[in-house]
């Protein structure tokens, strides 16, 4: 575990006081871990996936943890789609597998839908993260959005502790926000290094550092990893080339999907941020 304390060198502080505590944290036994203000993170592809499908209209998206909860939920939501993966294959009867190119490529089949999610790492942080206070997703393609997000609550808790009415003499004013940032890694079993450079990105971003050149070639070297099977052609069926381009993104989208609960479970809230 990694522990940043975002002090005044940061614009966005007000005060010497620390604003904020970013906890790296990792695979499964991290999401449980996880308190505070969460960000569960899955690169390829899950928290990609669901940006994009957000992007080209999807009307709601719903991550359950097993196969059998999403054709329950199914059931449940005249017309939903079905998208999901283990180990990276399509699940039997699902619509999709959890490739963002072939979404895309079929948005008329997503557009105006609930799209039901689940998959082997990202989806699984979502369910097993109980005792975070707020849950965000997060990818390489929105990572300077959760950035600001995590460094507007903070600023919101601090000038509340700090000038609101509970502020008074015995108040912990200075108390940072506590900040979770969950690399789900490959199979929520083995560490990733595209989700765990998307943690680092988040966490510099919240910091207000500029993201050293070394970031960049990182990034550009992720095909040398996890990222190789988009370039096998044995693997093409259910890792299109097209994928790999569309998850390294990095911050396309200027929005946050916050995770909420209703009657039927978990959902994605797409909240837009304000130009900085």
């Amino acid at each position: 575990m990694s522990e940043l304390l975002c002090r005044s060198e940061n614009p966005m502080a007000s005060s010497e006081k620390p604003m904020m505590s970013c906890n790296i944290l990792h695979l499964l036994s991290g999401a449980k871990e996880a308190r505070g203000l969460t960000v569960i993170i899955d690169v390829f592809r899950a928290f990609s996936v669901e940006c994009y499908m957000y992007e080209i209209g999807a009307k709601l998206v719903r991550p359950v943890g097993t196969i059998e909860e999403a054709w329950a939920l199914h059931e449940a939501i005249p017309d939903s789609v079905l998208i999901g993966e283990r180990k990276g294959i399509r699940c039997d009867g699902f619509d999709f597998g959890n490739s963002p190119s072939l979404i895309t490529a079929a948005r008329e089949k997503v557009e105006g839908r609930v799209a039901i999610h689940t998959t082997s790492a990202g989806t699984q942080g979502i369910v097993n993260a109980q005792g975070a206070s707020e849950i965000l997703t997060g990818s390489l393609v929105n990572a300077k959005a959760v950035a600001q997000y995590i460094r507007m609550r903070a600023e919101e808790r601090h000038s509340f502790l700090e000038f609101g009415e509970q502020a008074h003499e015995g108040t912990n004013a200075a108390a940072p926000l506590e900040v979770s940032l969950v690399a789900m890694g490959l199979g929520a079993e083995r560490i990733a290094e595209e989700d765990e450079l998307c943690a680092e990105y988040i966490r510099a971003y919240a910091e207000g550092k500029k993201i050293p050149p070394s970031f960049e070639q990182r990034r550009q070297d992720l095909r040398n990893f996890d990222g190789k099977r988009f370039f096998n052609e044995e693997l093409k069926e259910h890792f299109p080339r097209e994928d790999y381009y569309m998850c390294i993104r990095e911050s396309a989208f200027p929005y946050v999907l916050r995770i909420r609960r209703d009657d039927l479970g978990y959902f994605s809230e797409k909240i837009d941020l304000p130009a900085e």
